[in-house]
């Protein structure tokens, strides 16, 4: 169905409702992202997320994009209506409105001998930075708290490159289930008390969180007193601290 007024009422899912608004579409039950490009939908798809629409440029679209769509309503609008909805220019012209799934209980992704706690990190763009190393870098799983943006949000997923859709994750009401699951906690953070992250005894082991806090004020002081670790980055030329997906990767990479 082709789509020439920016107007149209199908249009409302990509154009009108804000992220907080399309996450409570379906309330009580888990409402809509919109996901952006052939190949995070793809990654999407293959995760179990089920599509309600798609947007699409109809230039752009080919045969193997075609195959992406499920039996979902079809809508497709020129680049400018595009361009409009997102505010810049698609590169790969296809947009996709995606039910939310349920998100699993913590004791369901905290199996693994690797995972990733976020502490209130609130810029999506370090959460999907974050994601990316993390599924990357062969992280467990990630847990976040309630004041974390949503990894689903638009620019979160996008940044993300599909590693949302990729490693498991979840919201934790509390950081007291890591120690009762065996998970040692290692706390990124400025400290006087900090080990360095190449520490034989934090590598060695077998249960391992790894800690990340807020951007501008770091973990909470409860936290990092509530940690068997506190790690830190050796830093050259009196530079005291990496952007928090930098400093995410390089833990990843070293304590995998």
């Amino acid at each position: 169905m082709l789509i020439k007024d920016i107007n149209d009422p199908v249009l409302t899912v990509y154009k009108d409702l804000k992220e907080s608004q399309l996450k409570h579409y379906y309330e009580p039950e888990a409402g809509l992202f919109i996901c952006e490009s052939p190949r995070l939908i793809k990654r999407a798809l293959d995760a179990g997320y089920l599509p309600e629409s798609f947007l699409a440029d109809p230039d752009a679209l080919s045969e193997d994009d075609l195959n992406l769509l499920n039996g979902a309503p079809v809508y497709t609008a020129p680049v400018e209506i595009l361009t409009t909805i997102t505010g810049y220019h698609l590169t790969e012209g296809m947009l996709c409105a995606m039910r939310r799934k349920p998100l699993p209980a913590p004791e369901q992704v905290l199996t693994g001998r690797r995972v990733v706690v976020l502490e209130d990190i609130e810029n999506p763009t370090n959460v999907g930075a974050i994601f990316r190393s993390a599924a990357a870098l062969g992280m467990d799983a990630v847990l976040l708290t309630e004041g974390c943006a949503d990894p689903l949000y638009r620019r979160a997923a996008r940044v993300s490159m599909g590693g949302v859709f990729q490693i498991p994750w979840t919201y934790i009401p509390s950081l007291d289930i890591l120690k009762a699951l065996g998970y040692k906690m290692a706390s990124m953070a400025l400290s006087d008390h900090t080990v360095s992250i190449d520490d034989p005894l934090l590598m060695a082991e077998e249960h391992l969180a790894i800690l990340l806090g807020n951007e501008n004020n770091g973990l909470l002081p409860e936290t990092i007193a509530a940690s068997d670790y506190i790690i830190k980055i050796p830093m050259a030329n009196d530079v005291d601290s990496l952007n928090v997906a930098a400093a995410a990767a390089i833990a990843f990479w070293q304590l995998r």
